[in-house]
């Protein structure tokens, strides 16, 4: 199983940035998704998820701005951000999990992508 995140870049405080995860391999409908973020000098920390079910959860600092998502058909989960900050820049992850999943434990998925740098100016 692979996972490719993509859809990072440069943006100014206040614009909105959507990434994607396509997962190669495995069976997309069955697994529980996480994306993750790691800030310069600061531990991995979660963001948002969404399970097999359609579940859905939200670190407290994203809630209302980010939306997570996903698209079957296409095998690929979404992060919509929306009024970014400088505080939001970090390399974000996409995370999958089959078992014993905890939405915001990083222990707890099995497989990751390469992570995609988003970098916010004020």
């Amino acid at each position: 199983v692979q996972l490719q995140a993509s859809g990072g870049g440069l943006v100014q405080a206040g614009v909105s940035l959507r990434l994607s995860c396509i997962v190669l391999g495995g069976t997309f409908s069955s697994y529980n998704m996480g994306w993750f973020r790691r800030a310069p000098g600061k531990e991995r920390e979660f963001v948002t998820a969404i399970g097999s079910g359609g579940d859905i959860y939200y670190a407290d600092s994203v809630k209302g701005r980010f939306t997570i998502s996903k698209d079957k058909a296409k095998s690929t989960v979404y992060l919509q951000m929306s009024s970014l900050k400088p505080d939001d820049t970090a390399v974000y992850y996409c995370a999958a999990s089959n078992y014993r999943w905890k939405p915001s434990v990083v222990s707890r998925y099995d497989y990751w992508g390469q992570g995609t740098l988003v970098t916010v100016s004020s």
